[in-house]
């Protein structure tokens, strides 16, 4: 979803930039939509990395409960 957020405001920028007239706003805008896209790209890296942690952590929880529940079992039985 936030790609395609991404590709239809870049495709915004670069259509206002064609309805400029100086070549030194079109330069703008293209290096403007350029940045946006670094600035996306930034974006979408850091959220896979949070996703990582996050499965990450969910693992070690389940691990924990999985410990946890043992160990009940076993005072139990005790």
């Amino acid at each position: 979803m936030k790609k395609l957020t991404f590709v239809l405001a870049a495709a915004g920028l670069m259509t206002l930039g064609a309805c400029q007239k100086a070549p030194e706003a079109e330069t703008n805008v293209a290096e403007n939509a350029v940045e946006t896209m670094d600035t996306a790209v930034e974006n979408v890296e850091a959220a896979a990395e949070n996703v990582t942690e996050a499965a990450g952590n969910v693992a070690e929880a389940a691990e924990n409960v999985a410990e946890n529940a043992a160990a009940a079992t076993e005072n139990a039985a005790q």
